[in-house]
């Protein structure tokens, strides 16, 4: 009988790679205040978790305020925190090495635009331990679509029985099932 090896591993950023929910809990937050509102960071964080897009529309219907003036607010307070401060989980780069070193393959699949999640990646020097990512500004479907997925596998040539996908939230679950991938599901973020 065969051994069941997962050799590859494509990663979310947000909330699993990146403790990088803190920023963007405050960045609303700090977003609403200028448009004369208060939000608690649980409400934003449980908001901000679907996505950025979901976290305005939510927020803008329940406080009345116009949502691309809030997300417009919310990207100018969140692009100005450095990447720095946003820190990888602790293990990260040993985990993203002993992978390389095993002879596997890293990714990300993400809906971070590219630019943002190659600075973050640079700023942390964790740029190299990836081959390929697929960003949220390049087109594919959101998750828990498996679309970026499967680009991803077969730009990397990734054996879908020797991959599995790491991510925080049911849609990262769901699209790594809906491509044939072991899944697992970090519980890493906090938001203070």
């Amino acid at each position: 009988m065969e051994a069941y090896v997962i050799k590859n591993l494509i990663w979310d950023v947000d909330g699993t790679l990146f403790d990088t929910y803190p920023a963007i809990v405050r960045s609303f937050q700090q977003a609403l205040e200028g448009l004369g509102h208060t939000a608690g960071a649980a409400e934003v964080k449980d908001l901000a978790l679907v996505s950025i897009q979901h976290c305005a529309r939510q927020l803008a219907g329940h406080y009345g305020v116009d949502a691309v003036a809030l997300e417009e607010r919310f990207d100018d307070i969140y692009s100005a925190i450095p990447k720095a401060e946003q820190r990888p989980y602790p293990g990260v780069g040993q985990v993203l090495a002993e992978v390389l070193a095993r002879g596997g393959v890293n990714a990300i699949v993400t809906h971070r635009r590219r630019a943002s999640t190659e600075e973050l990646l640079g700023v942390h020097e964790l740029r190299d331990l990836f081959s390929d990512i697929a960003a949220g500004d390049e087109g594919y479907p959101k998750k828990p679509a498996p679309d970026a997925f499967h680009v991803i596998l077969a730009r990397c040539q990734m054996d879908p029985a020797h991959t599995a996908t790491v991510g925080d939230r049911e849609n990262d679950i769901r699209a790594g099932q809906a491509a044939g991938l072991v899944t697992c599901w970090f519980h890493g973020r906090q938001v203070s």
